[in-house]
Parts: structure tokens; sequence; C-alpha cells
């Protein structure tokens, strides 16, 4: 066997971006968007890696309720995933590169001794070929058994990243790391420009696995040993891997910087300039997208009269703006932000404040995606609410009945399997049926076309919680 030729993408793909809300949500956070492209960021993330040599398929850590989200985002881009590992709870990104690690070494037959090249879902790298040479770089270092970090080439005297100085040089694209630092304020990033030798700490990394294993158990033994325990009893569920809760609940919560890399006297960085942006924030949306002849990036439905340098994008309705500068003006079917573009940093108040009054915009949009599709609230009032609903090609809602409601399906696009009580018939494009409250039904689409319907739910209660489920391709107790 091969020892270190091997290189797996290790994708993180765990965060919330809330200071994007209102699009960004906890159910469908800024990773599984498209906000830089038609791709989603996690797609745009693993599609970035294609040429590389002795590159294999990915390992993605994710949030159990995105599971089916990255799987099928996975599956729309031709994405072969060799595990997608699931958190039962958050704990930073050193132990979800420590059961990465685990699975890297148990699953690559071919190599005792793989490299992991962690990336987090949701960054944008607009000079690939630079990035290319940056990771070929990198896998020298990790085959030596270096822990390797990426440091992006300050392009300003930014407060809102950590900072890594340089230290000796090892040739010449390679510096030992001399230290780690946190935050700076104004001042004091400016005097890391000034002074030359600090770089962007870009939270990518490159090394072997049994390496970060081996420097996890010397500088945080108890977050080691709970991520073996965790990954040991982990149990296989369709195309995921579910990590044992209880180990994982215990595991000390910690970053790679503060676990490892800081404490290491093996880490190495190398400086990266390739058009990097880790999307913060909307202004770094604004900094990515092609203004015009205002500087305004425009998204979507927007008319503008004498305004400057904005950011405006619509998810839903016609925008119209007159007469601002410097704004960031964001509309979604059930929220519109409008925000000073140099303090969209404080959105993250407003989503605080939403989770105080425990409002649904913080958690879900109106468009919900299950994985055999989506739905979207029409309308809604005292004893009704109807919805759009999209079952994907192949997609199977579980056989179902509610206590508290009937439903009304009329059939808008497509071909749908239907099945109600002991009845199992087919309903086509302006065709309807009727489900009783207490019927056992169910919706399939067996076609290789979208099915389009919309639901008319009436009864005394019309919660998402009133469902018994009795069978369900997808394993899901919830939604």
């Amino acid at each position: 066997m091969s020892m270190g030729t091997s290189l797996i993408p290790v994708i993180l793909s765990g965060g919330s971006g809330s200071r994007l809300w209102p699009l960004s949500r906890a159910m469908y956070p800024k990773q599984l968007l498209p906000l830089a492209g038609s791709d989603s960021m996690l797609q745009d993330t693993i599609g970035r890696l294609a040429g590389l040599a002795a590159i294999r398929p990915p390992i993605v850590v994710c949030n159990e309720d995105h599971r089916f989200m990255v799987a099928e985002q996975l599956r729309e881009n031709k994405h072969k995933a060799a595990a997608i590992i699931l958190e039962p709870v958050g704990r930073n990104t050193a132990p979800a590169v420590a059961v990465a690690a685990f699975e890297a070494l148990r699953s690559s037959v071919d190599d005792m001794d793989p490299m992991i090249l962690v990336l987090p879902a949701d960054h944008v790298i607009e000079d690939i070929p630079t990035f290319h040479r940056a990771i070929e770089q990198g896998m020298e270092q990790a085959r030596a058994g270096n822990l390797v970090t990426f440091g992006i080439v300050p392009q300003s005297a930014h407060t809102g990243y950590g900072y890594i100085r340089a230290g000796d040089s090892m040739n010449a694209h390679t510096f030992r790391v001399d230290q780690f630092r946190e935050k700076p304020d104004q001042a004091t990033a400016d005097s890391y420009l000034e002074k030359g030798g600090y770089y962007w700490n870009s939270g990518m990394f490159l090394f072997k696995a049994s390496r970060y294993l081996q420097e996890l158990a010397k500088f945080a033994p108890k977050m080691q040993s709970q991520c073996m325990t965790a990954y040991s009893c982990s149990k296989r569920d369709m195309d995921f891997t579910r990590l044992d809760t209880e180990s994982f609940e215990q595991c000390p919560s910690d970053s790679i910087d503060y676990a490892v890399m800081e404490k290491t006297d093996c880490a190495v960085v190398i400086p990266l300039d390739a058009g990097w942006n880790d999307v913060g924030s909307w202004s770094s949306l604004w900094e990515l997208g092609e203004p015009d002849e205002q500087g305004n990036v425009v998204i979507g439905d927007v008319l503008s009269e004498d305004t400057h340098n904005s950011y405006l994008r619509s998810e839903n309705r016609l925008i119209a703006t007159v007469g601002i500068k410097d704004c960031v003006v964001v509309d979604t079917a059930d929220a519109l932000l409008v925000a000073d573009r140099n303090q969209v940093q404080d959105v993250k108040g407003i989503v605080e404040q939403l989770k105080k009054l425990n409002r649904s915009e913080t958690t879900l949009h109106k468009k919900v995606y299950r994985p055999w599709g989506s739905y979207e609230g029409i309308a809604i009032s005292q004893g009704y609410q109807a919805k759009r609903i999209t079952v994907n090609p192949g997609g199977c809602l579980s056989l179902q009945l509610h206590h508290k409601r009937s439903e009304h399906w009329i059939v808008v696009k497509g071909v749908a399997e239907v099945t109600c009580s002991d009845k199992i018939f087919e309903l086509r494009e302006n065709e309807s049926t009727y489900i009783p409250i207490g019927e056992k039904h169910r919706l399939e689409n067996r076609t290789d076309e979208p099915v389009e319907m919309i639901e008319v739910q009436v009864g005394s209660y019309l919660g998402e919680d009133d469902i018994v489920r009795f069978e369900d391709v997808y394993g899901r107790t919830d939604n």
C-alpha cells in the first residue's frame, strides 16, 4: 500500500450564516445557497477541486438537519461523496475534522495514511489554477509530516479576520507559523499590513489524517478520545454516517486553530493570493459582484433611480430604490432587509432579536426543503392553508395520516401516483383528489419530471406535527 499519496477533501458544511439573513436561515444556510453563481457554495467548493492530482471523493461533515439538502446537491452535480458525516450537535471544527480523519483512515483502502484537505463549504476562490498550485505545494509539506494552513495575502487591513504571522522561510512559498493572532482592532490591522509577513487566517488546512490525530491526542486528549468513540460507535443510515450522540455531546468544543495549530511545532503556512472571499456578510457579496455604472450590484427584479454603491437583491417581488447610496436591500418572500452597507456585520443582532421572539424567520423560509422536494406556503387563514408542493423525480412522501385536517390535492404539472386508504391511482395535470381526515395516504413521483401540486388543507389544526408516519423511505421520524 502507498503512504500519503491520495488527497481526500473534508468539506465542513455546518455553519448557519446568520450575517446573511434573510436569505440564509438555520435550516437553509449560506453554504447551500447559490450566492456567488448558479451553483450553491457547497457545490462550488467541491467543483473547484476537479483536476487536482490524486484527488478522491470528499467527506462532507454537516448538521443533521441539512442532510437531505447536502445529499441532493451532491447528486445534482454528480459529485459522489466518500461519506456524509452527521453531527448530532455542533462542536466546532477540531472535532469535525477528527471524525473525518477517522473516516479517511478507515475508508482509504489503497492508502494507509491519506492526506486530508480541510475546506469550509462557504468560501469563494476565483483563481483556481493558483489555488491548485498552493494545494500541490501543501501536499509536499503534508507528506513530510507538517500541518499546513493557507494564509490569504491581505487586500486590506481587515478587522474581521484572524491573522497568521509567518516565521522562518522553509522554501520560496512556505513559512513556519510564528504565531496566530486574534481579530485585531483597526490600528493593529494597519500595523500588520505595514510590517508585512501577516496573512488572513483562511480556515483551510492540509495534513495527513494520522498526523492530525496524533497532534490532537497530544494537545486535546479528551477531544480525540471522544471523537474516536463517537466515530467507532457511529451507524450507517442510507447515505449518511450518524455519529454516536452521547459520545459526541461529551466532546469539548474548539477550533482547529486553538486545539492544535497554535500548539504544534509542525505548523506551516503557504501564502495564497487567489481571489479568496469567505462571504461573511452582504458587503462581501457586493465586493464580489459585477457593479453597474452607478456601482450597484443588482440581482433579480430591481429598478433604481439615483442609487449608488448598493447591493440590491430580490428573490420575490419588484424592488424599487430612489436616492440611496451604500445600502443593502435584500427581499425574500417573508422578510425584507434594509441596511447600511458598512454596518451589515450587525445583521446578526436582528437574528438574535428574532430568536428571542421565537419567530420562524430565523429558521425557515416560506419555501421548505424536504428529501423528496419542497413545499411553499401560498395562503393561510383560520381553518385552512394552501401550499405549492414540488416532488422531485423519484421522490416519495411518507405513508401518513392526519388527525385534525383533510387535504385537497390538485396536480398542475406532471404525473403523481396517489395512495389513499386501499386505493392506488394516478393524478395527471388538472386532476384532483380529496384526502379525508384519518385516511392513510402517500404521494409518489415515479417519472423523470418534477410533479407540482397545490394542496389545500382544511381543519381545526394545521401544524406540521399533526402527522402519523407508517412508512418512510428516508428513515425520518421528523418531517
